[in-house]
């Protein structure tokens, strides 16, 4: 995928980038309720994989915002046309590696590729952590044991810009099914009105499956 360099003179949001980037704790956490009814629907109906389907979904809701494909390189600002997912694997060891999945818009050939890299991962004898050579991702992680209220992630620093998004227990309310989910980003390239938009995102994909 490519990157685009941001110009930081026509940018809106230059101002916020520049002076964000000078806190020690840039990063915040926003943790959403999120109705999953539809996926349970299909799970039961046609079979369809609901970690791969949220999988999807959180895909949708970051390459909807391109503020959450942006990266910055020191003072400079790039904006990527596509960012990999990067969620961890269980081993059958009781570890985790981690996979890399590309984002497609077309349900059906993300899932196929999905099922596949998630599955090679989970093979795998190495790691694979992002040393850093690479910021055309987001890190994501299910914790499918809690229905959580609140979380954040480790963090190596306050250059680390790649978002995070976290998932929790999906759980019975009445008719429906709903789960929390936590998008983590560095307020000199996200605000607000981005957050929601992902989230917007997320819930628009869940349903359209």
């Amino acid at each position: 995928m490519a990157e685009h360099i941001v110009d930081l003179e026509s940018w809106p949001r230059a101002a916020q980038f520049r002076f964000f980037r000078t806190y020690d704790r840039p990063h915040y956490a926003t943790t959403v309720r999120m109705d999953v009814s539809h996926l349970m629907q299909l799970r039961k109906g046609q079979g369809v994989n609901v970690y791969r389907a949220c999988l999807y979904a959180i895909g949708a809701g970051l390459h909807g915002v391109p503020e959450l494909c942006m990266r910055f390189r020191g003072d400079r600002v790039v904006r990527h046309d596509g960012v990999a997912l990067s969620m961890t694997v269980p081993t059958q060891a009781g570890a985790f590696n981690y996979a890399y999945v590309p984002f497609d818009a077309d349900f059906s050939v993300f899932d196929t590729q999905c099922k596949a890299l998630i599955d090679a991962a989970a093979q795998a004898t190495d790691l694979g952590a992002n040393s850093g050579q690479r910021d055309d991702v987001a890190y994501l992680s299910c914790m499918p044991w809690l229905d959580y209220t609140s979380i954040n992630n480790a963090l190596p620093g306050p250059d680390d810009c790649i978002p995070r998004v976290s998932w929790g227990k999906i759980v019975p309310r009445g008719d429906s099914w709903d789960m929390a989910m936590t998008l983590e980003v560095h307020h000199a390239l996200v605000d607000g009105a981005q957050v929601g938009a992902y989230f917007a995102g997320v819930q628009g994909a869940l349903h359209g499956v």
